[in-house]
């Protein structure tokens, strides 16, 4: 049996209908062909139902001819059709296409297809490679990337460097944004605490009506937000970004694109290896030192993972073996709750006999706990101003850059101009230390009240947020419960 097959993308005015790829497919038949058509499908892959039934098919030895208009109606990937042609090879199944003008049945005709493959996978990857650079491109110049604007803001059309572009401008939300941050940043709300507040006040603009973790977390690790500085240009490059700007480029002004092909395993924001950033063409709306301290809360909520989710204590992933330092875990025996150390039970590493109750604990811990909030409340708390030190960090970024090339010069240098290059790095060490010792004077400040509250009548969550982002460890012995903050 022969078989003609015809597949066409979408419908153009410039491409060849099913209809007329089946018409010239049979002047190449000898009698009446079977049909088989996709319709609206793609050619980058083989994913298509009308073509899978063709194939199984030649794999039962129905069908001994198959004819296509031109090559790349049975594919565009050089490697599929390798496999494909194996295929037809293994039953006998030989291959005509009319536009080509080549039949398999012959040498020339074999080596024509794997030739004319070769040159239709080079035109789909250079098409592709095409549209990337161009995306990288608009980047580069800071123009929007596309998708759905970020929570806060809407998508404004411009020039940028005399060519049409998208950028970001803020709306009506973008001061929900700052408390976002505020709230995460400086009064260790949590993820769900903020989701809460903000489904409670009827806050919308992403989609739904709920909010959750997940949405929260995306707008804080979102650097589109960010007023990129010095700080965050370090931040950023010792997590292993590629980064399109040089330092003196990131001013305090400006948003950041992050972008780039990644493991569709990971998530976009916490595995950042190799990603790319570039300065966008839209003013940031946080401060650099609010940003890096929700990228710090949140990187320590991912090195802590299931810390801390233990149904009997608020206390969990807290409490330590005062002797060994290895976690207490709860024992639970009917109504009776105690600690007993993993060091002893585990790995035969401490002689410390555990059985403190955990109601007797939590006791403790509570008292320590609220003092420490009460002198907390007492103490006027900084709360940092936008950082007026950027160019000064810019500048010992650029003199860390010369130290380093004339180290590499002193390997090729002679006395005379050894010389030269050790003064040379005496005046900017000199220049170095100077502008060190300016970044690191003591920052004007305002402050802030830290609100007073009763550690006791908490709830069981919200004690477990509060011993979280207050405390570091709690060492545990038969005879003290010691808190250790942060």
């Amino acid at each position: 049996m022969e078989a003609i097959y015809a597949r066409q993308s979408v419908d153009k005015k410039d491409s060849i209908s099913i209809e007329s790829q089946i018409e010239l497919c049979r002047n190449e038949c000898t009698g009446e062909p079977k049909i088989y058509s996709d319709k609206g499908y793609s050619g980058k892959n083989t994913d298509r139902p009308a073509f899978q039934k063709m194939m199984q098919a030649v794999e039962r030895g129905e069908i001994e001819k198959i004819i296509v208009y031109r090559l790349d109606r049975i594919s565009r990937s050089i490697t599929d059709f390798g496999r494909i042609w194996e295929i037809l090879k293994a039953h006998n199944t030989e291959f005509i296409s009319v536009n080509e003008k080549f039949d398999t049945s012959t040498p020339v005709g074999r080596a024509m297809v794997y030739i004319i493959m070769v040159f239709a996978q080079l035109e789909r990857e250079t098409i592709a490679e095409r549209i990337k650079d161009n995306y990288y491109q608009r980047a580069k110049r800071g123009a929007f990337l596309g998708g759905p604007a970020p929570f806060g803001f809407k998508i404004q059309r411009t020039k940028i460097g005399g060519k049409a572009a998208s950028m970001l401008v803020p709306d009506g939300n973008i001061e929900v944004v700052r408390q976002i941050f505020n709230k995460y940043a400086y009064a260790g709300m949590s993820l769900s605490k903020i989701a809460a507040w903000l489904t409670e006040t009827g806050v919308s603009g992403i989609g739904r009506k709920t909010w959750d973790n997940v949405s929260i977390s995306r707008i804080l690790h979102n650097p589109a937000y960010v007023k990129a500085d010095a700080d965050v240009y370090y931040y950023y490059r010792g997590k292993g970004l590629i980064l399109y700007n040089d330092i003196d480029e990131f001013t305090g002004e400006k948003g950041l694109w992050l972008w780039g092909k990644r493991d569709r395993s990971a998530a976009k924001y916490t595995d950042l290896h190799e990603q790319l950033l570039a300065i966008a063409a839209h003013d940031g709306v946080i401060d650099s030192q609010t940003f890096l301290a929700c990228q710090k809360r949140l990187d320590e909520n991912r090195q802590i993972k299931n810390t801390g989710s233990g149904k009997y204590t608020w206390l969990s992933g807290l409490v330590k073996c005062a002797n060994c330092g290895y976690s207490l875990r709860v024992i639970h025996t009917g109504n009776y709750l105690y600690f007993n150390c993993s060091g002893k039970t585990n790995l035969h590493l401490c002689n410390v006999k555990h059985s403190e109750r955990i109601e007797d604990v939590e006791a403790q811990a509570e008292e320590q706990i609220q003092a420490e909030i009460d002198r907390l409340s007492s103490v006027a708390t900084p709360e940092p101003k936008a950082d007026s030190h950027n160019a000064e960090k810019i500048e010992v970024a650029k003199i860390d850059e010369q130290i380093s090339h004339l180290m590499d010069k002193l390997e090729e240098a002679n006395e005379i101009t050894m010389r030269y290059i050790n003064a040379r790095m005496v005046e900017l060490d000199a220049r170095r230390t100077e502008l060190l010792n300016k970044i690191n004077a003591a920052p004007e400040h305002k402050t802030i009240k830290l609100p007073n509250c009763r550690f006791r009548e908490l709830d069981f969550d919200s004690k477990k947020e509060v011993a979280q982002l207050l405390v570091k460890r709690i060492d545990v012995s038969p005879e003290s419960v010691k808190v250790i903050f942060k």
